[in-house]
C-alpha cells in the first residue's frame, strides 16, 4: 500500500558530498529519503542511516524511469526531487573536445530535466511538490576556464526560472539552490580535469593557477570554503517551507559575488574573479 504517513524525498548524486548531506537532512526533517548515483556500494553509511538507496545514472533514459517507478510503486507519491547530480569539466574552449563538452549538458543539465520530466506527472496529480534544482554561484558568473561547467549552470537557472511561471498553477515550487565555495572532492575532480585539457599549451599558466584555486576547497582544513551541511540546510528549509524561496545562496561567497557581479561593471568584475583566481591578466 502507498505510504501516506511521510513525504517522500529523492536526492541525485548522493553518494558523497552535498547529495549525502542532502540525503541524511532531510531523513532528520522526517521524510522517506531516496539516495540515488551511480555507485550504490558507495552509499552504504546512507543505508544503515535508513536512507533508500537505488542505482541512477541520470544521463540514462531506463535508469532514471526505473528509480521513480521504483519509489511510486513503494510509496505511491514523490514529494521532493533534489537534482543534485553533476559534475564539473573545466579546460579552455579551444582545447575541451566536443564529446566533453556535451556530456558536461548532458549530466548537468538533460539529466536534470529528464528527471523533473518524469516526477511531475505525480506531483501535478498531487497538486504538490518541490523541485530543487543544485545550481551554483558559478551560474550567475563565471570563472576562466569554465566555458562549459558554466554554460551548463546558466541554463539551469533559466530552464529553473522557466518551469517555475509553467508550474505554478499546479501547485509545484521550483527552487534554486546556488552553493558558494563547498568543501568536497569536486574542486579536486575538476581540477584533475583542467589540467588533463589544458596543462599544457598557450593556455597552461592559467589553467595551473585557476586549478590550484578549485583544488584547494578539498584540502582539509580549507579555510574559504563551507560544509556541505549548509546546502542540505538550505535544501530542508525549501522542502519544508510552506512557500519557498526561489534562491537560496549559501556557502562561502556566494552572497557577496552574486551581488558584485550585479553592481560592479562587467570589466572591473572580471578583473576581480581573475585576480581572486590567481589567473594571470
Amino acid at each position: 500500500m502507498p505510504n501516506k504517513a511521510n513525504k517522500v524525498a529523492l536526492v541525485t548524486g548522493a553518494s558523497s558530498g552535498i547529495g549525502e548531506s542532502t540525503a541524511l537532512r532531510l531523513l532528520k526533517a522526517g521524510f522517506i529519503v531516496y539516495g540515488a548515483a551511480r555507485r550504490v556500494d558507495r552509499m552504504g553509511a546512507l543505508a544503515a542511516a535508513g536512507v533508500r538507496t537505488l542505482p541512477l545514472d541520470v544521463t540514462d533514459g531506463m535508469s532514471a524511469k526505473s528509480a521513480i517507478d521504483r519509489i511510486i510503486e513503494d510509496e505511491g507519491r514523490i514529494d521532493v526531487l533534489v537534482n543534485n547530480a553533476g559534475y564539473g569539466s573545466y579546460g579552455a574552449l579551444e582545447d575541451v573536445p566536443l564529446d566533453e563538452a556535451r556530456a558536461q549538458i548532458d549530466v548537468n543539465l538533460f539529466g536534470l530535466a529528464h528527471l523533473t520530466q518524469l516526477v511531475l506527472p505525480h506531483m501535478r496529480a498531487q497538486r504538490s511538490g518541490t523541485i530543487v534544482n543544485i545550481s551554483s554561484m558559478g551560474g550567475r558568473f563565471a570563472t576562466p576556464m569554465g566555458v562549459w561547467y558554466h554554460a551548463s549552470k546558466f541554463a539551469v537557472e533559466g530552464l529553473s526560472d522557466a518551469l517555475r511561471l509553467e508550474l505554478k498553477r499546479f501547485g509545484v515550487d521550483v527552487v534554486l539552490i546556488e552553493p558558494g565555495s563547498i568543501h568536497t572532492e569536486w574542486g579536486a575532480i575538476a581540477a584533475d580535469k583542467l589540467r588533463a585539457v589544458s596543462g599544457h599549451g598557450p593556455y597552461a599558466e592559467q589553467a595551473e593557477a585557476m586549478a590550484k584555486s578549485l583544488e584547494s576547497s578539498s584540502r582539509e582544513g580549507a579555510r574559504m570554503t563551507s560544509p556541505p551541511s549548509v546546502i542540505a540546510d538550505a535544501v530542508a528549509k525549501a522542502a519544508t517551507a510552506r512557500r519557498p524561496r526561489i534562491r537560496y545562496r549559501v556557502g562561502f561567497g556566494a552572497g557577496p559575488l552574486i551581488l558584485l557581479s550585479r553592481l560592479l561593471p562587467a570589466r572591473a568584475f572580471d578583473a576581480l574573479i581573475k585576480r581572486g583566481s590567481g589567473v594571470p591578466a
